[in-house]
C-alpha cells in the first residue's frame, strides 16, 4: 500500500511528508489513534475525523501481520455511508466558565488548555466505545449506539460522563469544571453533510438538543440525564429526581414527557446524577461500589 497515494485519494496530500518522516507504513497505519494524528501535526478536527474514518475502513479489510488478542468482531466497523434510523444516547459535555478563562489566559495558553481537555474527552469517550461526533467550541458531542450499538449504551454514556467529571478537574491546567447532559431517543444519524474540512456526520432527532439543554441544568461537575435514559438505566445507579423542569426549544416528544401540540413545551421530568468529582469536592456524600457492580452516589 502506498501511503502517499492513500493520502492523495483523501485529499490530504499535505500530510505525506509528516507520515514519511515518522515512518508510518501500511503495517502501522491501521493502529493510528487520534492522539497519534495530532502528534503528526494533523491539527484540523475535520482532517483527523476524515483520517480516522478512513483508517477504520482499512481495519475491516486488514489481516493483522502479527499475533493479536482481538477477534474480528472486536474490530471497529467503519461508519455507514448513509444515515440510519437508530436509538442512540447522546452525551454533551461543556466547560464551565470558559469565557472567563479566555479573558484571563493568553490565546496560546487557552489553545493548549482546550487541546488537553479535548484529548481527555476523546480518550474517555473512546474507552466506553462512544463516537466523538464533533467539538462545538468548548463543548463535546458524543454518540453511544452509533456506529456500533450495545445493549448498555445508556449505561456506557453515563459511566463515560462520570469518568469525565472526575478526570477533567484533575487535568494539569486551570481548575476546570464541566457540566454533562445525556439524552436518549430515536434519530437518523450518519449522513455525510458539508464538504472539505467542514464535512461531518449529521444527526436528525431531538436527542442532541435535549442533551445540550440538560447540560445547562447541571451543576458544575455533575450530570443531568433525560427520562428515556433514566428508564434504560434501571437500578444501576441511585439517582436524585429534579422534579418537573421546563426544557425550552423545539424538542418534540421524549420519553417521560410530551410536547404540546403547536404550543409551548410541556414540563419534562429529568434526573440529576451527581458526579464523583463533585461528591469529593463537597465532602457530603461518598461514591461506593455496591454488590451488583453499580455505583452508589
Amino acid at each position: 500500500m502506498d501511503i502517499a497515494v492513500w493520502l492523495q485519494d483523501l485529499g490530504l496530500e499535505r500530510y505525506v511528508g509528516a507520515f514519511s518522516d515518522n515512518d508510518i507504513d501500511a503495517a502501522v497505519l491501521p493502529s493510528l489513534t487520534g492522539d497519534d494524528l495530532e502528534q503528526l501535526g494533523v491539527t484540523s478536527v475535520g482532517h483527523r475525523r476524515k483520517l480516522l474514518d478512513a483508517i477504520a475502513a482499512l481495519r475491516v479489510g486488514t489481516v493483522p501481520s502479527g499475533p493479536t488478542t482481538a477477534s474480528p468482531a472486536d474490530q471497529p466497523a467503519p461508519p455507514p455511508a448513509q444515515g440510519e434510523r437508530r436509538q442512540i444516547t447522546v452525551l454533551f459535555c461543556d466547560l464551565v466558565g470558559s469565557t472567563g478563562l479566555s479573558a484571563r489566559l493568553d490565546p496560546e495558553d487557552m489553545s493548549e488548555l482546550l487541546r488537553t481537555y479535548r484529548s481527555c474527552c476523546a480518550e474517555t469517550i473512546a474507552r466506553w466505545d462512544g463516537y466523538l461526533a464533533k467539538y462545538l467550541g468548548d463543548g463535546v458531542l458524543a454518540y453511544f449506539g452509533w456506529p456500533r450499538a450495545h445493549e448498555d449504551d445508556a449505561e456506557r454514556a453515563v459511566r463515560a460522563g462520570l469518568e469525565l467529571v472526575e478526570v477533567v478537574p484533575m487535568l494539569p491546567a486551570a481548575r476546570l469544571q464541566i457540566r454533562v447532559g445525556i439524552g436518549t431517543g430515536l434519530t437518523v444519524v450518519g449522513d455525510l453533510v458539508g464538504s472539505g474540512d467542514a464535512q461531518e456526520r449529521g444527526i436528525v432527532g431531538e436527542s442532541p438538543n435535549l442533551a445540550a439543554r440538560l447540560q445547562g441544568l447541571a451543576a458544575p461537575n455533575s450530570i443531568v440525564i433525560g427520562p428515556a435514559t433514566r428508564r434504560l438505566l434501571g437500578d444501576l445507579f441511585e439517582l436524585r429526581d429534579l422534579g418537573p423542569v421546563e426544557i425550552k426549544g423545539p424538542l418534540g416528544q421524549q420519553g417521560g414527557g410530551r410536547s404540546s401540540q403547536g404550543g409551548d413545551q410541556a414540563p419534562r421530568r429529568s434526573t440529576r446524577l451527581a458526579g464523583q468529582a463533585a461528591v469529593r469536592a463537597q465532602s457530603s456524600l461518598q461514591a461506593q461500589p455496591v454488590p451488583d457492580g453499580a455505583v452508589r452516589l
